[in-house]
């Protein structure tokens, strides 16, 4: 057991080794500093470093296994259960650490573990190159792509793992260790949806691919369009070229300027096409909802750092989000969507989505622990909410939805999109024949389970 008098020594030593910040509680910036995308997470760490190089981790991980705390990691602060906090123990923050290099000539980008969507794709924009990253721009890099990383470019380019190249992590020991295919290769392959079970990755190298162009076509339509709609935009995507993607959606109407102002507040169901390509194209592709009668249009060539923002939510909302993936969208499940569109939880910011896959993902690698890339297409129930009066109700609906969908579920998930939902969902998410291989990756790197506040892989 820790003494006081130990622990205040080395907290002191910390705070005068680490080149960043430390917080405790009573602190001021201390709430600031816990404070994450989930406004239902309300954890109170002992103590919080905010570290500005690998040097800082190091020093961090050490510092928590000589007092024996639990040791959690944040990047970007947004999963949905809250992961980058626990309570009494150490957050190694990692948010300072930010910097994104990219190599054009070597279509690779190096981008430090603190960064988020906005910091990667706002430094590749301009090199005309992109890589798959998440379908917000606040979202951390580093959990994304570790977990497996889904986003509008994965059609294209695959998801964001099927694009690393490499990965510096700081392990459980305070040792500095590099991954990649030609150095230690079974962590490497294990990092390919493993997430931060075996380390803290404190920089990641990943491909980047042309994209001189981007153009979305954004298309809202009453409620009672929604079977014809999901209809149209299953033949679209299933004949259509990889460039595109997108989803299908039901939303409560926000008070944009682009809403009417009868229809703000109001449920309704809106296509995306997320086209990898110049506005003529995709325009093409998106004729048959171009066509149909819709309330809302936006048809625009736009960057595509700017297309990542559009979906952001403001923090401090509270949320709760689960998955299913799925073996085809065939009419009878487009039924049962859109009657658990109708019960979307009203008035809230939640979100009821079926998202495409096919392209580049299923033609990925097939050997990583990603086994939800041979679905064809994602459900994604997106509970968001600003009162807790609604916490039931908005949980309630995410549970009916998967529940719903249960009869053309694959049975694998992507787990960024899951929060804490047991151990059968981890292996549901990892592929139970790579467990036990990941279980053995787990044992040599992190034999004591330090790295558990994530979707965990307990040790062989």
């Amino acid at each position: 057991m820790t003494t006081p008098s130990k622990a205040g020594t080395a907290l002191a030593e910390l705070r005068e080794d680490l080149s960043g910040d430390v917080f405790v509680p009573g602190d001021p910036g201390y709430d600031d500093a816990r404070t994450v995308f989930n406004a239902m997470i309300d954890r109170r760490p002992a103590v919080i470093a905010q570290c500005e190089s690998d040097a800082d981790v190091v020093t961090a991980v050490r510092f928590g296994r000589d007092l024996d705390l639990k040791i959690a990691v944040r990047g970007g602060g947004h999963s949905v259960s809250g992961q980058a906090l626990n309570d009494n123990g150490l957050v190694v923050d990692l948010r300072r650490m930010h910097e994104v290099t990219v190599h054009p000539a070597a279509r690779a980008v190096r981008v430090q573990g603190g960064a988020i969507m906005s910091h990667l794709d706002r430094a590749t924009q301009p090199h005309g190159l992109a890589t798959t990253g998440g379908r917000v721009s606040t979202t951390g890099v580093g959990g994304f792509v570790l977990g497996g990383g889904s986003g509008w470019l994965d059609r294209s380019f695959g998801l964001a793992v099927d694009n690393l190249l490499g990965v510096e992590l700081v392990t459980a020991d305070g040792s500095v260790v590099r991954a990649s295919a030609e150095e230690n290769p079974e962590l490497f392959w294990a990092l390919h949806g493993g997430g931060g079970n075996f380390g803290i990755a404190t920089s990641l190298t990943l491909k980047l691919h042309d994209l001189p162009e981007y153009a979305i076509a954004m298309l809202l339509y009453l409620p009672e369009r929604a079977p014809e709609i999901a209809r149209t935009y299953r033949e679209l995507i299933e004949n259509g070229p990889t460039e595109a993607s997108g989803g299908v959606l039901y939303m409560t109407a926000p008070p944009e300027p682009f809403i009417p102002e009868h229809l703000v507040g109001k449920v309704l169901c809106g296509a995306l096409v997320a086209y990898a390509g110049g506005e003529e194209a995709m325009r093409k592709v998106a004729q048959p909802l171009i066509a149909l009668p819709h309330e809302v249009e936006i048809v625009t060539a736009m960057p595509y750092a700017d297309m990542q923002c559009m979906m952001d939510d403001p923090p401090g909302l509270r949320n709760y989000w689960s998955a299913e993936y799925l073996t085809g969208m065939p009419d009878d499940f487009v039924d049962v969507f859109c009657s658990l569109g109708e019960a979307l939880p009203t008035p809230t910011g939640t979100q009821h989505v079926v998202f495409p896959q096919g392209g580049a993902i299923a033609d990925g690698p097939s050997e990583y622990p990603v086994p939800y890339r041979d679905s064809p297409w994602a459900v994604h129930p997106f509970g968001i909410w600003e009162d807790p009066a609604d916490d039931e109700r908005c949980r309630q609906w995410v549970k009916d939805v998967r529940a719903r969908v249960q009869p053309w579920s694959s049975g694998a998930v992507y787990l960024n999109f899951t929060g804490d939902e047991g151990a059968e969902r981890v292996v549901a998410g990892l592929g139970a024949e790579n467990m036990r291989r990941l279980r053995e990756v787990k044992r040599a790197y992190d034999p004591d389970n330090v790295f558990r506040f994530n979707h965990n892989i307990v040790p062989a």
